[in-house]
């Protein structure tokens, strides 16, 4: 769920899979969880961190999909005018 919301949060299209999704939300969830519970706050504050953390890296991902796939930074390809 913590991916599916990444994705949401993130604009544009994002080439990445569902298998990857989840396992951004897993990573985001559970990096979310240790950096609340060090600085000793609640629930809600965990599940914030764990949202931003996912959305962080839906982006990270997203920008490393579209630049290895010969995109631009918008994520479109160059037209070459042979």
């Amino acid at each position: 769920m913590i991916g599916a919301v990444a994705r949401l949060i993130v604009p544009g299209r994002n080439p990445i899979g569902i298998l990857l999704t989840v396992l951004v939300g897993i990573a985001g969830a559970i990096l979310g969880g240790v950096v609340a519970n060090a600085l000793g706050a609640g629930t809600l504050v965990a599940l914030v961190f764990a949202v931003v953390i996912a959305a962080l890296g839906v982006a990270a991902l997203t920008a490393f999909q579209s630049r290895s796939a010969g995109g631009n930074r918008f994520g479109r390809t160059r037209r070459h005018n042979y």
